[in-house]
């Protein structure tokens, strides 16, 4: 999700032909090691057989069907995908929430379906889709769609949507005032879902990033206590670099800490660095964050300082992020590794930035578009304007003070995935809220991080028509499961993890789905196993 600031085997070549050649410098050019090859034919996608085309088409859903081969400029087809408005059924008003759903060809999932979430509160799912895990990916500063081989739709069914009310293209005046009204709005869409495709009984998984931490717990509570399995067959739900507890938490606490671990990579100096440590320990954030991170926890945690952002003078966050951005005026605080130049984002916000150059349009804001994904003819928003909570409030208490630990208690399995490139919400936070969580009769981690296990992604083949996604291989971070609860970390990754560590995420979501024992398996993709390892 966009968390918008103003809201706040092996295959060895040469990939000269790919990048600037070092020549330009006097110097020769290093053979490249990537996992790429160029085989006669090159297929594009590995995926398991199909099954018959059109597998969801009836009477029906006919109306919601999408020309895959008609997307505005996509060059490729996309498959079987069906598009459209939805009412929710126990909505006080006319409301209808926006959905993309895409049938998989993987017959280890013909009866699941995953849900995708991205977060604001009122940022579009359409985000995830084009950038993230969708089919095909427009990323920043790039000249067009590229098939995505680590798209979701190879693993299992998903549908992403658009929600709360008020959100993209989804219609009505809000009227939730707290995530437990989100989430009975979100159950009335998705009856009606299952109705229209007839998918009763289907499995569901829930996954979703950033404020989605609120949504994908307390949405994942409500399914299991409807106690329909009809409607609501919930397993797991999986929530990367989420918003769980309190803003002091997960941005002023750790902010010092954040600094102090990507050092040079930031830019400050160090008399700018010696003073944010002694303002974090005047506040009392260092005190409480070392009493935070013990393993075992030793009891429940006080009430943080400053817990209601009164005091300005503790406001570390937004001091670092001005800082670095003075240093470098490109700075993403999604992802602290970039700098510049800006590039453009087809979808309005490149990182941090409002950017839109002349000449330059927004994908979803195109009438061709609209009217080819069955969408309402109308402006849209990756982030709306609009407050999808009534007055502008979420009544709602942070998921881990609240929901969190018994949908914990009650799913198969929650993951918890981290970039730890992310400033906007910073992994020692989520560190915290969760070692301050009660489930299954103990509170927090016993086993602290420098002993976790190694989160493995398979060694992989990309052929030279995917190298709009290329993604990285090998260890990409550690990861630790007690109780129910994992929780993982992807090293190189921001704040949209299928964005930045596509392949990470695409393992992360068959550890989800049960189709690899732990994120510590040495193994092959499920969908290529004949080309990983």
């Amino acid at each position: 999700m966009k968390f918008s600031v103003l809201a706040l085997t092996l295959g060895l070549v040469s990939l000269t032909s790919a990048k600037r050649s070092l020549q330009h410098v006097g110097k020769r050019d290093p053979e490249v090691r990537r996992n790429v090859a160029v085989p006669r034919a090159a297929p594009a996608v590995a995926q398991p057989e199909k099954r018959a085309e059109h597998s969801f088409l009836t009477d029906k859903t006919k109306k919601f069907a999408v020309n895959g081969t008609a997307i505005p400029e996509v060059d490729f087809d996309v498959g079987e995908s069906y598009a459209g408005l939805l009412p929710i059924s126990n909505a006080t008003n006319a409301s209808e929430l926006y959905f993309w759903f895409f049938p998989t060809t993987n017959p280890a999932a013909s009866n699941e379906v995953l849900i995708w979430l991205n977060g604001g509160p009122g940022c579009s799912s359409l985000e995830g889709f084009l950038q993230e895990n969708g089919p095909f990916l427009w990323q920043y500063g790039t000249f067009k769609p590229v098939q995505n081989q680590w798209s979701w739709t190879n693993l299992t069914n998903v549908v992403w949507v658009e929600q709360p009310v008020g959100t993209g293209f989804s219609q009505g005046t809000p009227t939730a005032t707290s995530d437990e009204d989100v989430a009975q709005q979100f159950l009335g869409f998705f009856k009606n879902f299952i109705d229209t495709f007839a998918m009763q009984g289907y499995t569901v998984y829930i996954a979703g990033e950033s404020y989605a931490g609120y949504y994908v717990p307390y949405i994942a509570d409500a399914m299991f206590n409807a106690n329909d399995t009809d409607y609501y067959n919930i397993s797991s739900i999986m929530i990367y670099d989420p918003s769980l507890s309190y803003n002091v938490v997960q941005e002023q606490i750790p902010a010092a800490a954040f600094v102090n671990f990507w050092g040079t990579l930031l830019g400050l100096n160090d008399s700018y660095v010696a003073d944010l440590n002694a303002q974090s320990d005047a506040c009392g954030y260092t005190a409480f964050m070392e009493e935070a991170l013990v393993y075992p926890p030793k009891g429940p945690l006080p009430t943080p300082p400053n817990v209601d952002l009164s005091n300005d003078t503790c406001d570390t966050f937004d001091e670092v992020f001005s800082a670095i951005s003075l240093v470098n005026p490109c700075f993403d605080i999604y992802q602290v590794a970039t700098t510049c130049p800006l590039l453009w984002d087809v979808l309005g916000f490149p990182g941090s930035f409002d950017y839109v150059p002349d000449g330059a349009f927004i994908y979803f804001n195109r009438t061709d578009v609209q009217k080819a994904i069955n969408a309402p003819v109308q402006e849209w928003f990756e982030c709306t304007s609009v407050d999808v909570f009534l007055n502008g409030t979420d009544n709602s208490e942070p998921s881990a003070l609240s929901v969190l630990p018994g949908v914990i208690e009650k799913a198969d399995r929650v993951i918890i995935g981290h970039g730890l490139l992310d400033m906007v919400l910073i992994w020692n936070g989520t560190l915290i809220a969760t070692q301050n969580m009660t489930w299954n009769g103990a509170q927090g981690f016993s086993t602290p991080p420098s002993q976790w296990d190694d989160f493995y992604v398979p060694y992989h083949t990309a052929y030279e028509n995917q190298l709009g996604s290329l993604a990285g291989a090998g260890v990409m971070g550690q990861y630790h499961t007690e109780r129910g609860l994992t929780l993982v970390t992807i090293d190189l990754s921001g704040h949209m993890v299928p964005q930045y560590a596509p392949s990470a995420a695409y393992r992360q979501l068959e550890f989800l789905l049960g189709r690899v024992p732990t994120l510590g398996t040495v193994s092959p993709f499920t969908t290529m196993p004949d080309e990983s390892y």
